[in-house]
């Protein structure tokens, strides 16, 4: 997938206007991000648009937080996963966001390119690759896969990965038919989470 040059898609959702921005917003973002960032400016345009939904945002943002920060998969595997997933929806800010967040946790710009061919240069890496082209054609990991996953990782690590695929196909098809666009590049922040911290809640 060429994501660069795919074209932009048609906007169906756009960003929450800032004058519908309130505490039911604020709320629902106060898990993942602090309290400089939950404005429409900061946001970035992919929570900017969730928000329409504060409810769901908040719901769904819990288990983002544990898959970003809290879970036991590496994260470097996990941005393998994340960066496959995307390669598979054509996806392009899911993309954009997870190349930057990958080279942040040690993925170069060839093991970028060989996870989006499907032929990465790190072994571990390739068995990531392979388990999310797995779970992408058949919804299951066989149990070959299953066993191979479990020379480098333990059983909830395991089951952390199928939720992180899984996640971040929602995630994908959701920013997909809303025409989310990419942030813009003046703002890096809006493409590099934080993990979140007690403030985040207790802020104010």
């Amino acid at each position: 997938m060429e994501t660069t040059s795919s074209p932009a898609p048609a906007i169906l959702l756009p960003p929450l206007p800032a004058a519908q921005w309130g505490e039911e917003v604020d709320s629902a973002l106060r898990g993942m991000l602090p309290r400089a960032r939950r404005n429409p400016e900061a946001a970035g345009n992919g929570l900017a648009t969730m928000v329409h939904h504060p409810d769901l945002t908040k719901a769904f943002l819990a288990l983002n937080v544990h898959l970003l920060f809290n879970s036991p998969l590496p994260a470097r595997l996990r941005e393998v996963a994340i960066l496959r997933v995307a390669q598979h929806c054509r996806a392009p800010y899911e993309w954009h966001h997870h190349v930057t967040m990958g080279k942040m946790v040690g993925l170069t710009d060839a093991d970028i390119a060989g996870i989006q061919a499907g032929s990465a240069p790190d072994p571990v890496d390739q068995l990531i690759v392979d388990a999310v082209d797995e779970l992408e054609d058949t919804a299951r990991l066989s149990e070959s896969t299953w066993t191979a996953l479990g020379e480098h990782l333990d059983d909830r690590q395991r089951m952390d990965l199928i939720f992180t695929t899984g996640t971040y196909r929602t995630l994908a098809t959701a920013f997909n038919t809303f025409g989310v666009q990419l942030d813009s590049p003046a703002d890096p922040q809006q493409s590099t989470p934080q993990q979140p911290t007690p403030e985040h809640r207790e802020d104010r």
